[in-house]
């Protein structure tokens, strides 16, 4: 009896299997693109100027009263002009280069002299932007083809002590429109 009872519900469970419903791998599917061309690029200024150096105020060494300590601060404006209609903005990312402290994102002084003295750069709500990775990096909101962003630099000590000296440097960009 435990032999038929077995096989019975062996042959029941073979007949379900077979009158279940199956699932079946999609064998096709649909991928949709979209886009945008533009033009060309904006026409960027710098305060005004297609190449422009933005000129720091001269300052004590007594205004620096510890690595961290800021003196300095001068505003200027990043603006695009002459772009593409369909352009709704412009993420600005630094090229970290020779001058660029790779830790902080600080700009180094290219020249001798000024030691222990760095320039550093702020966004347009004063969050310092760290030209090495990028963060707090403005994106430039576009309208009509134009815009533009306000940024600061300003001097920051990286030690208790500074000396006196020019403080030059320099840091690349670029921009992608979106």
């Amino acid at each position: 009896m435990n032999k038929s009872l077995l096989a019975t519900a062996l042959v029941a469970v073979i007949a379900a299997t077979a009158f279940a419903p199956s699932a079946h791998a999609a064998n096709s599917g649909t991928i949709n693109f979209s886009g945008k061309v533009l033009a060309d690029t904006c026409v960027v200024n710098v305060n005004g100027n297609t190449t422009s150096t933005v000129t720091l105020p001269t300052v004590m060494t007594g205004a620096f009263t510890g690595a961290g300590t800021v003196a300095g601060t001068t505003p200027f404006t990043i603006a695009l002009t002459g772009c593409d209609n369909n352009a709704t903005a412009a993420n600005m990312a630094f090229t970290a280069g020779t001058n660029v402290d790779s830790t902080t994102g600080n700009l180094k002084n290219a020249t001798s002299g000024g030691a222990n003295v760095q320039i550093q750069l702020l966004n347009s709500s004063n969050a310092a932007i760290n030209t090495s990775t990028n963060t707090n990096a403005p994106t430039i909101s576009i309208s009509g083809g134009a815009g533009s962003t306000a940024l600061k630099a300003q001097y920051i000590a990286t030690a208790a002590a500074t000396s006196a000296g020019l403080v030059t440097s320099s840091v690349g960009f670029t921009l992608t429109y979106l």
